[in-house]
């Protein structure tokens, strides 16, 4: 009777231990199948993305010049030369002065000094140098808010060329003083550009818009109002323009609900 009793209780123990078992392994099953649903259903959203280009530019006018010109004179003496320099820099002087520039806006480089030569053959066809003069040539520059006034002084200077002084002009180059602040202004408005992009297709795509993914801010671009002027690769920045327009893209992602 009690080893009946004995074999009854151990096989109901075998039993029990059998349905454990399979309860734990069933739900190491479903948990497993669900651990792994929700990463592909994770992996499958986060690879949902909207990818736009968003744009700013804006006109703007430059508020600071830059201008050059140089003259030199040449003399057989060095010490005429300089002479005939040095009266030639205060012509340049008095002539910009006039012209409304500030004398603090007015710098003049050093002096440079070339020995020059003349190259010569003989009767028997051999070379030969000789020693033409000193050439001096200084330049001036000038750098000012009063973009008027060095615009016209640049184009009026050619008269000094009367009075006998050898010069020649470069053209004037414009900056912006400020362009730090524009260009955080654009990125700005590139960004909102994008994210409004990216909004309207997800709701044309009857999707929701998701939070940033990644951004890629574009090269910016400065080039002259009104002119056929191509961007560069690696950023145009125009400064031969006195009004321009600046340009700046940026390539944002964003996940779609």
């Amino acid at each position: 009777m009690v080893y009946s009793l004995l074999r009854k209780y151990k096989k109901l123990i075998m039993k029990s231990s059998s349905i454990i078992v399979s309860v734990i392994v069933s739900v190491a099953v479903l948990l497993t199948a669900w651990i792994l649903g929700n990463a592909y259903r994770y992996k499958y959203k986060s690879t949902q993305t909207i990818t736009v280009n968003g744009n700013a530019k804006k006109d703007f006018e430059s508020d600071l010049v830059k201008w050059n010109a140089t003259f030199s004179r040449k003399n057989f003496e060095l010490s005429a030369a300089s002479a005939q320099l040095a009266t030639d820099r205060d012509l340049v002087r008095d002539f910009l002065v006039q012209q409304g520039i500030k004398v603090d806006e007015i710098r003049f480089e050093a002096v440079n000094i070339a020995k020059d030569f003349e190259y010569h053959t003989d009767g028997k066809g051999n070379g030969y140098n000789t020693f033409s003069g000193y050439t001096l040539s200084q330049t001036v520059s000038v750098e000012s808010r009063d973009l008027n006034k060095v615009d016209n002084a640049s184009r009026e200077i050619s008269t000094l060329i009367s009075k006998g002084i050898e010069l020649s002009s470069s053209t004037p180059n414009y900056y912006y003083s400020k362009l730090e602040d524009l260009k955080l202004e654009l990125i700005s408005q590139a960004s909102k550009n994008a994210h409004q992009r990216a909004d309207n297709i997800a709701k044309e795509s009857n999707a929701g818009l998701g939070s940033l993914v990644k951004a890629d801010l574009g090269i910016f671009q400065i080039t002259g109002q009104n002119d056929n002027e191509e961007y560069s690769s690696g950023g145009a920045f125009n400064t031969t323009s006195r009004k321009k327009t600046a340009n700046i893209t940026v390539r944002a992602s964003f996940l779609s609900n």
